[in-house]
This record gives C-alpha cells, structure tokens and sequence, in this order.
C-alpha cells in the first residue's frame, strides 16, 4: 500500500508539474477567455436582457463561465499527458510495473482535477472585477467543482487511450465538448426554451454541472440537486470503470 501512496504522488507531482511549469500557457489564456466572455456576453449583451430570476445577467452566466473552466482544462489536461505517455512510450513501462492500474488512472486524473480546480479559482478570481460574487452554499461549490473535474478528467484520459494521433486529441472537444458545454444552460435558463428543447436540454450532463454549481454561488436552479447529483456521481463512476476496463484490456496501448 505504501508503495502505491508513493507511485501515485510520483504521478501527481509529475502532472502537476507539468501544467504549472508553463502557467503563462495554461492559467493566463482561461482567465483571459473568460474575461472576454464577460465584457461582451455579460456587459454589453447582459446589459439589454435584465435580470433573469432575480440577477443581472453578468451575475447569472458566472457561475456557468467558471464550470466551463474546469470542464475544458481538467479534460485538455489529462488528454494531452496521457496520449504524450503513449506516444513517447512512458505508458508502457508504468503498465508492466507492479503498480495497478487504478493507480495510473487516479494519478493521471488527480493531475487534471488540480488544473481544472485552479484555473477554475482564477476565473473566479476574474469574476470578481465584473459583479460582486455570491456564496449561498459554499460545500456545494466545493463539491461540484471536485465532481466535475473528476468526470472531464476521466473523459479526457478515456479520449487519450483511443487517440491514435495528436490530431485525435482535439476532435472529442471541438465536436462534442464544446457543444454540449454551450448547450448545457450557461448563457440562458432551460425556462426560456419550448418544451421540446426543455426536455432535449436535460439529455446533456453539462446542464446538471452548471445549475448545481449556480445554486451553489446563487441559490437558484432550474434542476433538481438530488438528480444533479446521482447523474454527475453515475457519470464518475461508469468512466472510471470504462477507463479501468480500457487499462486493463491494454486498449490503444498493446494494439
């Protein structure tokens, strides 16, 4: 067991490293995004729709600006590490050691979740210069940003295992990420939609981030916590057990 606690402090570190070393390339561009995002959707698009439930809109879309944070860099990050290791064959060598699998797994997704929560601080931090930030249950906040960070770590580190070239590391976000992230009810309230793009909305797992974490920073939410929850918990648990399968089978690694 010491052993493992070692192997996965060593993977951390190496992660962690990893992003840290280039800040100017990994912290910087999200908050200047996000900064971006909100003079013009939320100051000058914001200031011609009011408020919605009770917020400016400036205040309504932070929430949902910095859970697109942490879902886009805690995904790039372990996407990048890991088609990295199996393109210069690192991957290998941890595979045939003694360490587990499951080991590998969370040492490569605790490098993303630490990414995904510290860029997602610093557009927090950002926030602050636009609108005043509001705690209404600040466990909550805590325990979504941890969540979601874990869920797009996982999906990133599946991405890497069947990219097959760099250019395969960028289709699974251009494609589906960054579409499912800008229908997930960032920039508006599903209450706002006909029925039918009401019901469609709630197939996509990113409307359940952004609403939890909204109610979180805000108190309101256009779904139920209890489901919001059960859906990002199930979610967790079916990657880390597909990547766990994928490991074990040597999918993408052996082949």
């Amino acid at each position: 067991m010491q052993d493992h606690l070692i192997a996965f402090k060593t993977i951390l570190i190496k992660e962690f490293l990893r992003f840290i070393r280039i800040w100017i390339q990994t912290i910087i561009p999200p908050m200047v995004t996000m900064g971006l995002y909100f003079i013009i959707f939320g100051n000058l698009i914001g200031s011609r729709l009011g408020e919605i439930d009770g917020y400016s809109y400036m205040e309504y879309i932070a929430p949902g600006l910095i859970m697109m944070a942490v879902i886009t860099n805690s995904y790039s990050n372990v996407v990048s590490s890991f088609f990295s290791s199996k393109f210069h064959r690192h991957i290998e060598e941890m595979l045939v050691s003694p360490m587990p699998n499951y080991i590998i797994i969370l040492g490569f997704v605790a490098g993303g979740m630490a990414r995904g929560g510290i860029v997602g601080l610093a557009v927090m931090g950002v926030s602050i210069l636009f609108i005043e930030i509001n705690i209404f249950d600040i466990l909550i906040m805590i325990l979504v940003i941890l969540l979601t960070a874990l869920l797009f770590s996982l999906g990133g580190l599946i991405n890497g295992v069947f990219a097959r070239s760099f250019d395969d590391v960028s289709i699974v976000p251009t494609f589906v990420l960054t579409p499912l992230t800008y229908l997930g009810g960032i920039f508006y309230s599903i209450e706002m939609l006909p029925d039918f793009w009401q019901q469609a909305s709630k197939l996509n797992p990113i409307l359940y981030i952004v609403n939890t974490f909204r109610y979180g920073m805000l108190g309101i939410t256009d779904i139920s916590l209890e489901m919001s929850f059960a859906i990002i918990c199930g979610f967790c648990l079916l990657l880390y057990l597909w990547s766990l399968y994928l490991l074990n089978k040597g999918v993408g690694i052996k082949n």
